[in-house]
């Protein structure tokens, strides 16, 4: 059983570990304020959650102590973490922030234009 709990809390927080590392390189090789955003928010979240997982389990099935605040914890960042990005995000594009040069689609312009027609 102990050999299995160590690979499991060994995998889930190298996941983690990994996550973290693409959200780090996402951070600095993406050109502008969005792609940035969507890599912290969305890996970043993913990566927090595994390594707080792998806490969890080695807490669970080293020690014996079943921690429901962790859980608790993975469950707020799986909820708030995306939605901070976007509400970033969306904040950025409201305030003036350019799009890359060489981006397809502005899916939120014609959405902006509508509302500002209506006021």
């Amino acid at each position: 059983m102990t050999v299995i709990a160590n690979i499991l809390i060994i995998a889930t927080i190298s996941f983690g570990t990994i996550f973290i590392l693409v959200t780090a390189l996402g951070l600095i090789r993406l050109p502008d304020a969005y792609s940035r955003a969507h890599a912290a928010s969305k890996s970043a979240t993913l990566g927090i959650m595994s390594i707080l997982l792998g806490v969890f389990f080695h807490f669970w099935l080293k020690e014996g102590i079943f921690n429901s605040r962790i859980l608790l914890g993975i469950v707020f960042l799986f909820v708030t973490g995306p939605v901070g990005g976007h509400m970033m995000g969306r904040a950025a594009y409201l305030s003036g922030v350019k799009l890359w040069d060489k981006s397809v689609r502005d899916d939120l312009a014609e959405v902006v234009k509508k509302k500002r027609e209506q006021q």
